[in-house]
């Protein structure tokens, strides 16, 4: 099924580390199915992957709200993830979206920074398999699956789960709001 997310304004939080195919093919996926993607990052300028993708900061986390999204996507890689989680504004603009009910794509160890925002408890989902125990300490019920929907968490594990991951958030973002989500 072919879904049109034109209109739709996608937030992809990530910092330097990050694995660059969990960046890149989520991007190619909503922006060819019309959704404008905009790189959102505590770092200044541009951030770089940890196999050297680099790609240039749109805004600032901390002058970002929610509000201006319809959807926020979560790369991994353990750097990004380990620093994304330490970031007050980061922690917070990702909190927000789980306020607000809208979508959110978390992929390896991008699940960090949902625990440290305190949005996993009572919900399903799956991660890079060496953070089950921090996802199952926060409440969470984790699974080894290659990709998780729950009330518009969409979770995968690792790379080899991105063509699942990519179609499941491209659906959730064209349903849009799901108020089953709570923070």
């Amino acid at each position: 099924m072919a879904y049109d997310l034109t209109g739709k304004n996608v937030a992809f939080l990530l910092t330097d580390g990050y694995e660059d195919s969990e960046l890149t093919a989520p991007w190619q996926a909503v922006t060819s199915a019309g959704a404008t993607a905009v790189l959102v990052s505590p770092a200044g300028g541009s951030v770089t992957g940890k196999n050297g993708h680099t790609q240039s900061v749109d805004q600032p986390v901390s002058e970002s709200s929610a509000e201006r999204f319809d959807a926020l996507v979560l790369p991994g890689g353990v750097v990004n993830a380990d620093h994304l989680r330490m970031d007050a504004a980061a922690v917070a603009f990702t909190r927000d979206f789980f306020s607000q009910h809208k979508p959110v794509g978390v992929i390896c160890h991008g699940a960090w920074i949902l625990i440290e925002a305190d949005v996993v408890r009572d919900r399903e989902l799956t991660s890079y398999p060496s953070l089950r125990t921090d996802l199952v300490n926060a409440g969470a019920e984790w699974v080894d699956e290659e990709v998780v929907v729950d009330a518009g968490l969409v979770s995968s594990r690792t790379p080899d789960d991105l063509s699942a991951f990519c179609d499941k958030l491209v659906e959730e973002i064209d349903e849009g709001e799901h108020e089953g989500q709570t923070a």
